[in-house]
């Protein structure tokens, strides 16, 4: 087991229980309203200009030197580190004990049993460590979204406090942020140099932690490249069948392997339902944006795109010709991945936190052969270009009641927390005491019985360090293989329209949209003609779409678009 695969095992299941699946892996700054949403003032977002006085300065740790070294790419945005294993002698990226002594609690989310604070060595031996007592307060990360508001509504919010940004939209988050700490005067700028660990995290994730002019927020399991997906192979399979995948460049050379890999005698399809994969290929913006501005600087929806209708179109004719998996059309998402290790989806989408050692086991255990590979940008125009989500999707905060004094004491805290992967801090962190929460095996970290009870993904929740690749003992070459692909995607790279803008939409349209996600489903699976799709369309504008154009439109010309 990779000494990631422990702490990142929450994330993965409260991703799943939230319904967001691999799309949400690479994270979404984007809080369209949704659910019972609250109203709030305006739209929360920030201007350019307001933005780069807020944003803090940017220092790549040099403490450690990976493997693979991230390669940068375009816009910005750089690939993700690999440690093929953890590093023998782990250096100290602190100096001194970082708390004063201070008491603060601390409520973050947990997809998981929630363990015992009593006789607890691993709370313990981080506290120590923090020189501060954090009172852990995990609560349950399927109810999260049930907990959060009595907590704002009576004014009993805790010293710190983790928020998913899916969790936000029944806040009235433009407005609820306020009563949290503002930390543009602690870290903005060249300020972030006092907390080394801090100034190591990339600009895109601290413009995620952005609303109305000011930083309000510490980002947590972030990326330096959020794609939003990706379309995957079996290349075991296009081995034996003697396919080049460097050889396909376009939805065209996909509809050939259709035809040339779907054998349903023998059980075999080529494709699952990877629509929402497709966003890149066809030029249209993918989850979590629905808006774009077009060449002639109008706002847009997607479901207006041209290039979403020939994306609908194009799958519903790969339905139609049979190549899509039956299950698939049937709606049963929660069977592709076992229809892909097993062979009977050969392409599929997800996101890119599926491509691991974790799933190289899965799929060999259905079919020794199994190999996942991911095709390079495709596009249908032959211009590709990958857009990136925000950098972040969750953030922590502090009480706006915090004196400055502690403010400070939390943000050398949460240096500590973001000490970097190979750091002795990191392994104090994330597995506790070594002998009692955990021991190192084949040069990893490995939980004890103990630990396995104790330790959970709370600290965490606070801040991290950027997450280096995954790498599986036995399956290095999966880490070895996801980095090259990641450093050739990000040299495409871009912002789309609104990016990283924190954009809360008025509670009104909260539903506005699921009529439109459900037509196209009928539509790409071949189920309904696209007149069905113009006749949505039609009542969508009418029934608020036209108005919410104008509120992006307002945004547009007040804010900017993020790029």
């Amino acid at each position: 087991m990779s000494p990631l695969d422990g702490v990142r095992a929450d994330r993965r299941r409260f991703l799943e229980l939230a319904g967001l699946g691999a799309m949400a892996f690479a994270g979404s700054g984007l809080l369209a309203g949704c659910g019972d949403a609250k109203t709030s003032s305006g739209p929360g977002t920030t201007d350019k200009n307001q933005l780069n006085k807020i944003l803090p300065a940017y220092v790549p740790s040099t403490a450690l030197q990976p493997d693979i070294p991230s390669a940068a790419g375009a816009n910005g945005f750089f690939s993700t580190p690999v440690f093929l294993k953890y590093p023998a002698s782990p250096v100290a990226a602190t100096t001194g004990v970082p708390g004063k002594g201070g008491a603060y609690t601390a409520m973050t989310p947990l997809w998981g049993s929630i363990p015992s604070s009593k006789n607890n060595t691993y709370y313990d031996t981080v506290n120590a460590a923090l020189g501060a007592n954090l009172k852990m307060q995990p609560a349950d990360g399927v109810n999260y979204d049930k907990i959060l508001p009595p907590l704002f509504a009576g004014n009993k919010l805790p010293d710190w406090l983790m928020i998913p940004s899916w969790n936000m939209g029944n806040l009235g988050f433009a407005d609820a942020v306020n009563k949290f700490a503002d930390l543009g005067p602690y870290l903005s700028g060249d300020a972030i140099k006092a907390y080394p660990n801090l100034a190591a995290i990339p600009t895109g994730a601290w413009q995620s932690c952005i609303w109305n002019g000011k930083l309000f927020g510490l980002p947590t399991y972030y990326s330096s490249a959020s794609a939003g997906g990706a379309l995957f192979y079996r290349k075991d399979i296009f081995d034996k069948e003697g396919i080049n995948a460097g050889s396909i460049n376009s939805p065209a050379d996909l509809e050939a392997l259709g035809k040339q890999l779907t054998d349903p005698k023998a059980g075999r399809w080529a494709f699952g339902d990877f629509f929402d994969y497709l966003a890149h290929v066809f030029h249209f913006p993918g989850d979590p944006y629905r808006w774009t501005v077009d060449a002639s600087g109008k706002v847009v929806s997607r479901y207006e795109m041209p290039e979403y209708v020939e994306a609908l179109n194009w799958f519903a004719k790969q339905a139609k010709a049979g190549y899509v998996h039956p299950d698939a059309l049937a709606g049963k998402k929660e069977e592709g991945k076992q229809r892909f290790w097993s062979g009977k989806e050969v392409i599929t989408g997800d996101g890119p936190g599926g491509w691991s050692g974790s799933d190289a086991q899965s799929g060999q255990a259905a079919n020794p052969s199994y190999v996942r590979a991911a095709f390079k940008v495709l596009a249908t125009d032959g211009k590709p270009a990958q857009p990136m989500n925000p950098a972040s999707n969750m953030y922590s905060f502090l009480n706006g009641k915090l004196s400055a004094d502690q403010i400070k004491e939390c943000l050398s805290i949460a240096n500590y927390l973001a000490a970097p992967y190979g750091s002795a801090e990191w392994l104090t962190v994330n597995f506790g005491k070594e002998a009692v929460d955990y021991t190192m095996k084949d040069s990893n970290p490995q939980l004890t019985e103990k630990g396995s009870k104790e330790v959970a993904t709370s600290y965490q929740f606070l801040v991290t360090p950027l997450t280096p690749v995954p790498v599986t003992p036995g399956h290095e070459q999966v880490a070895k293989d996801y980095a090259a692909w990641e450093a050739d995607m990000v040299k495409y790279a871009v912002k789309p329209s609104f990016y990283g803008m924190n954009i809360t939409e008025p509670a009104q349209y909260a539903n506005l949209n699921q009529p439109m996600v459900d037509v196209s489903l009928d539509v790409r699976y071949g189920r309904k003609p696209i007149s069905a799709f113009t006749d949505a369309l039609a009542t969508w504008k009418s029934s608020g779409g036209e108005e919410l154009r104008k509120f992006y439109e307002d945004v547009k010309n007040k804010y900017g678009t993020g790029q």
